[in-house]
């Protein structure tokens, strides 16, 4: 298995020579690709959204949290981005529990895309909100570990709650959560363009384009189902 091991670390240490001073992470590019393949599952309604997803967020991980610190090609570490890379395997895991368990006991599609409940929008809107100004408290009480503007911790707590919210809702089957990745495209693609994490900044751009389309199929398909749940729901026979 010494070979294995080996490639591993060539694979871990590899970057792509931009130009004569930057370089980008190989996995910086595999990552976001996994990233790209798990939403085209997703949009798909295929349970392979989940484990393919969870790969991409482990590479990725590794990219943001600046593990080539200390060389000449080493960019910013990012801790709310690293940090939501954690909890999007753990909520990737409670998504596929719940798209396996809807499709062994229902028999069709993993997900039947709708629309949030008032309560429901409710709910995670507020709940965002509070999130957002509490890891916005935190991030910036522990630090980044080098000169940042105000913003920084702001636009961190942003893009970590939003994308938390819109898997969750994924995972739920909302069509809302494609409108949740607007919100957190629009914050993430100046961020990662200002801090130099090009690859991700582009395919953030490209989930702009491909996250209105996911929303017009999600939205085409709930409109399309609804009927059919209605009509599978019991009534009540007048006695």
């Amino acid at each position: 298995m010494h070979w294995f091991a080996d490639l591993i670390d060539r694979f871990y240490d590899a970057h792509w020579q931009v130009t004569a001073g930057q370089s980008i992470s190989y996995r910086e590019i595999v990552g976001n690709a996994f990233g790209l393949a798990s939403a085209l599952f997703g949009l798909r309604r295929s349970v392979w959204a989940w484990p393919v997803g969870i790969v991409g967020n482990l590479l990725l991980f590794t990219v943001f949290v600046g593990q080539a610190a200390g060389s000449e090609e080493a960019t910013t570490p990012l801790y709310g981005q690293a940090s939501r890379q954690v909890f999007f395997v753990l909520t990737s895991v409670y998504g596929w529990w719940r798209w396996k368990h809807n499709r062994s006991s229902g028999g069709g599609p993993a997900v039947h895309p709708r629309w949030a409940s008032r309560g429901e929008r409710l709910a995670l809107l507020a709940g965002s909100a509070v999130a957002v100004v509490a890891c916005f408290y935190v991030f910036r009480a522990v630090g980044a570990g080098f000169p940042v503007p105000w913003w920084y911790y702001l636009a961190d707590s942003w893009i970590f709650v939003g994308s938390i919210a819109a898997t969750y809702a994924m995972a739920r089957g909302f069509v809302d959560f494609w409108l949740c990745w607007i919100a957190v495209d629009l914050v993430g693609v100046p961020e990662l363009l200002h801090f130099r994490y090009y690859p991700s900044a582009a395919l953030y751009a490209v989930y702009a384009g491909f996250v209105l389309w996911g929303f017009a199929v999600w939205l085409r398909i709930s409109r399309r189902e609804r009927p059919q749940r209605r009509s599978a729901a019991p009534t009540l026979e007048p006695a």
